[in-house]
């Protein structure tokens, strides 16, 4: 005890010389920041000897810092070998008075082992469904935004989470973050032969299923895995999550979990008449937040442990009301010895019936907040505003800025953001063309299936989806685009965090929108100048499932019953036999408002009045010339046409027909690229006779408005176009001369 206050002493004693040493800090940079505020800046001579002073006195901090933490860990390790000097080794305010610790959360002192700036930990959740998917995000990044270690996060998922968290976390490339998924459809029934997992458990609560893989972690997770914080998807961080794996230090001996008390009246079972809850110990626990001890765990035969649990309480209870929690409570209710109490504001809980008020004095005491109530942030609490702002801080943070290294932290290997960066220092930053580069091999953030959507079980054999790509600005044509196209939609949509916030509330208030479940979004996250316009498509064309696709662009409408034509063409003209093209002949008009035609015979009357023109016919007309307007007209039977160079028509094609090139970015080129390679795959150039769309005017994009403007952006789209020429060259041989060729010439 003594050396535990000899250390203490000088740990008060630096603590002041620190204080006293950053004040001196901040009087004389004040001092330096108000001259210049003045604007009477130092005389040339003084400069150098001002910088010396300075760099010195931050040395003497930073000594005095480390000093400082060498007396805490000093400090932490006198409190382990011999107490506090108030308690029994082994115990502190939190465990010895639960109801003391949480109402002293600020002026308790326990001892808590150091982590290690390098050490990695491990992050257990379960996560399922397109909802939950999002949900997610928003815990990583409040955990990302404070963390100073390496995580390891370990996903339990059903087939649609696991498709969307493995794209996100693969473009994200955070560095020193490992993810791992593990299988839920397997953990529900179990391995062959085996006893079911936990589907054999009737569950109430709204997660389902999913609510109970928590109990199975033990035997999901790697058996080298000691121990593992687990977390629900609808947490936020407002601290280092270092500071919650710290707390495993504090466990006892036989101790093997670590939960925060239940804050509301759920288990005491007097919330109303006949209310018969799962048995707890007082309050019971709630399993938002978990530490667990994994292996110690397993050597107590966990597995076994909560099944005996189960099997014996549903006897009289049926079901569960609260999924695994339930199991998790009756199984300390009956061995309460295994829990270790957390302190509240490791998990807050906003749920209805809450009494989470009591647990703190202030708002800024707390660590983790969590939504588990149904009505999420429409819940009530006199603190609920701060809550909610900082839940809607990280739910709109642009995670591009979590992309940030851990200084002193050794790679084990080279990872794709080493790759990335290496290729970017490659990069000749005195190249004209440099800003077009630079997006070309930027990475951006994909967040898949962004809303719920309906997988196909079995696709129709001649079933097509519609391809198309937007920004926020272009957000008002969806509706009318699922007004005149009936079958499924894949979209790519280019925004930043707070800009796809937005479009999920549009959507969810939408009539039009909020009804289909065969449209599928896919966020592309902002970063970098130039709009990557083929990228989009690529995201777009990349997750459709039918066997065809229809490539068109955000700004056009396409006939009313086009879907069914399209269907009924690509059975009629054997599309499945051959490698062909669909020409859809695109129109446009000028007008805001338009009176949609219902048919071709409409469509060439207003054709012939003015109020229609063949696409482009005023700026551009080679782009869509070779479609042969003329012959379209009177046309019953699809034609072929030929290629020519700038010819750039929405097609429909197979899914695997080739990729967008991803180096034109911006304007210019990006589908006439497309269909130069289809034609030199030897895909056929057919017209529809009856099918038509209507581009639909709008204000130019910033990137036309750039190429117009920018010699230098023209200058290099045309070194691109020669690049690319010579990539097709080297793909396809002499055939691919043709193109070039054929530019020439003109």
């Amino acid at each position: 005890m003594l050396r535990s206050w000899r250390v203490k002493l000088k740990l008060l004693i630096a603590t002041v010389a620190l204080a006293v040493l950053l004040s001196w800090l901040y009087l004389f940079v004040g001092s330096l920041e108000y001259g210049r505020f003045l604007l009477l800046p130092p005389c040339l001579g003084e400069q150098p000897s001002r910088d010396v002073e300075r760099e010195a006195l931050a040395s003497r901090v930073r000594r005095v810092e480390e000093e400082n933490q060498q007396l805490r860990q000093q400090l932490g390790q006198a409190q382990v070998e011999g107490g506090d000097g108030n308690l029994p080794s082994g115990t502190s305010a939190e465990d010895g008075d639960p109801a003391r610790g949480e109402r002293s959360n600020r002026t308790a002192c326990p001892k808590q082992r150091m982590v290690h700036k390098c050490e990695l930990l491990h992050v257990a959740i379960v996560c399922a469904g397109h909802n939950a998917s999002r949900d997610v995000v928003t815990l990583v990044k409040s955990i990302l935004f404070h963390r100073k270690n390496p995580l390891h996060f370990h996903f339990i998922t059903d087939s649609v989470a696991h498709q969307i968290l493995q794209t996100l976390f693969q473009s994200w490339m955070v560095p020193s973050v490992h993810v791992s998924f593990y299988n839920a459809d397997d953990l529900k029934a179990g391995a062959p032969l085996c006893p079911p997992e936990v589907s054999w458990i009737p569950n109430k609560h709204y997660s389902g299923i999913y609510g109970l893989m928590k109990l199975t972690l033990t035997k999901a997770l790697p058996s080298n895995l000691s121990k593992v914080i687990v977390l629900d998807t609808d947490i936020t961080f407002a601290t280092d999550i270092a500071e919650l794996w710290a707390v495993f230090g504090k466990f006892s001996d036989k101790q093997v979990i670590g939960l925060v008390e239940n804050q509301s009246d759920w288990y005491l079972g007097n919330l109303w008449k006949n209310h018969k809850p799962w048995p707890a110990l007082g309050r019971g626990f709630n399993t938002g937040v978990i530490l667990l001890l994994l292996d110690r765990l397993r050597r107590l035969g966990w597995e076994q442990m909560w099944r005996l649990t189960a099997e014996r309480e549903l006897m009289s209870m049926l079901s569960t009301s609260l999924a695994d929690q339930d199991i998790f409570n009756a199984v300390i209710k009956q061995d309460p010895a295994l829990v270790y109490r957390l302190p509240c504001f490791w998990n807050v809980q906003l749920s209805d019936h809450t009494r989470s008020e009591q647990c703190y004095t202030e708002v800024s005491d707390l660590k983790v907040i969590h939504w588990n109530s149904p009505k999420k942030l429409r819940v009530k609490n006199k603190h609920v505003e701060f809550f909610r702002n900082l839940y809607l801080t990280f739910l709109e943070y642009d995670g591009n800025l979590l992309r940030r290294e851990l200084f002193g932290c050794p790679t084990l290997s080279s990872s794709p953001s080493d790759q990335l960066q290496q290729a970017l220092e490659e990069l000749d930053e005195d190249d004209p063309c440099y800003d077009f580069r630079r997006q070309h091999l930027t990475q951006h953030r994909i967040h898949l299936f962004f809303l719920q959507y309906e997988f196909l079980a079995i696709p129709n054999p001649t079933d097509v989806t519609l391809v198309a790509q937007l920004s926020m600005d272009r957000l008002q044509m969806l509706e009318a685009i699922c007004k005149h196209w009936a079958g499924p939609i894949s979209l790519a949509l280019y925004m930043s965090d707070a800009e796809a916030q937005q479009f999920l509330r549009y959507a969810q208030a939408s009539e039009v929108l909020s009804t289909r479940r065969n449209v599928a979004y896919h966020i592309v996250y902002k970063e970098g100048q130039f709009y990557p316009i083929n990228l989009l498509r690529n995201v777009a064309l990349a997750n459709t499932q039918t066997p065809y696709v229809f490539l068109t662009d955000i700004d056009f409408l396409p006939m009313y019953g086009l879907y069914d034509y399209l269907r009924s063409s690509i059975q009629q003209l054997e599309l499945p036999q051959r490698k062909a093209a669909l020409i859809v002949p695109a129109f446009e008009t000028l007008h805001y408002r338009l009176t949609f035609p219902k048919s071709k015979a409409e469509l060439l009357s207003m054709l012939d009045m003015g109020s229609l023109y063949t696409f482009r016919y005023h700026v551009w007309p080679k782009g869509h010339a070779p479609t042969d307007y003329a012959k379209w007209r009177t046309a019953t039977v699809p034609y072929r046409v030929a290629w020519q160079p700038d010819f750039e028509p929405y097609v429909v094609v197979r899914r695997d027909c080739p990729k967008y090139d991803q180096r034109f970015v911006g304007f210019g080129w990006n589908k006439v690229s497309h269909i130069m390679e289809l034609d030199a795959q030897e895909y056929e150039l057919l017209v529809l006779p009856n099918a038509f769309m209507i581009h639909m005017p709008h204000a130019p994009s910033f990137d036309i408005s750039k190429f117009r403007l920018s010699a230098g952006y023209r200058g290099c789209l045309q070194t691109l176009r020669e690049e690319f020429h010579q990539d097709l060259s080297r793909r396809y041989g002499a055939a691919a001369l043709k193109y070039l060729t054929a530019e020439r010439s003109l």
